[in-house]
């Protein structure tokens, strides 16, 4: 997402169907239907150690890890984005994070959702990251799960390299594909890279996937659900940029210059469900 707002396999679950989720974890939150089917992925890696992970299973967002931004940005987020960012529409359900976009008028626009960052709480320079998730789904609706540098508030973007583990763009058929891309600064323009994967039958929101980057000196390599679909060579001094440490973002935009806007066949609310983000780094 673009931010110009300056143990050794998987397991696939044999569970079929959804179950209401109840006790959500903030007053008033909406409960919701969570997915009982879908990818899994290890609690350990060969030579590698878990060195951080939030699994969500508190009845609150754990502010030692994460912070909302909130508003509607400069120009939409550097994007035309439609929402505004409120920290209501985040919930934790029974182990679950859960971020909801709404169709209500706040702050003067008709759209809500949450963004999550953990910008000065957690952050971290190379290592395998998986994170387990279900994504919304609509025309206009647009999941990121995703980095920026920490050196943002003195270089700001795309100078700081931006890694987006994962985006999805709602409508016209294309909730079936996961996109994968890094933006940095390239002779002081911005310069991207990006690959995607489209799964062979059914949506990204149909059931839970696991969506992973493994990022060392030399390389970032995305997957999901442990098949690779994307690299990138780091070695060139112009993308030094990623040889530095990362935050992590999570959100859901509405509209935007990529999805572009909701149309009569988005419905709402859209929810991103994650049940999991860990980050294992080489011993």
């Amino acid at each position: 997402m673009k931010n110009l707002f300056f143990y050794t396999s998987f397991t696939l679950l044999g569970l079929f169907g959804c179950v209401s989720e109840e006790n959500p974890g903030d007053t008033g939150a909406e409960m919701i239907s969570i997915p009982t089917q879908g990818t899994t992925s290890p609690n350990t890696y060969p030579g590698m150690t878990l060195v951080w992970s939030d699994e969500f299973n508190g009845s609150t967002l754990d502010q030692g890890n994460w912070t909302h931004e909130t508003g509607n940005g400069t120009n939409g987020w550097g994007n035309n984005e439609l929402q505004f960012y409120r920290p209501q529409n985040t919930s934790l359900q029974n182990g679950n994070l859960v971020i909801s976009a709404k169709k209500e008028a706040f702050g003067g626009r008709v759209y809500t959702s949450s963004r999550i960052i953990t910008k000065g709480k957690q952050q971290f320079r190379y290592g395998r990251v998986d994170i387990r998730a279900v994504m919304p789904k609509g025309q206009g609706i647009w999941p990121a799960l995703w980095m920026l540098g920490s050196n943002f508030d003195t270089v700001s973007w795309p100078a700081c390299g931006e890694i987006d583990i994962m985006e999805m763009i709602g409508g016209n058929n294309r909730e079936n594909t996961v996109h994968g891309t890094v933006h940095w600064e390239h002779d002081g323009k911005h310069a991207e890279f990006g690959g995607n994967y489209t799964l062979p039958s059914g949506t990204l929101a149909d059931q839970f996937h696991v969506y992973s980057i493994v990022w060392d000196s030399t390389t970032i390599r995305w997957l999901i659900d442990n098949k690779q679909y994307h690299i990138i060579d780091t070695t060139p001094a112009q993308l030094d940029e990623f040889r530095r440490s990362f935050f992590f973002i999570f959100n859901i935009a509405v509209g935007g210059n990529w999805p572009g806007s909701p149309d009569g066949t988005t419905t709402f609310p859209q929810h991103l469900i994650v049940d999991y983000v860990r980050i294992f780094q080489n011993n």
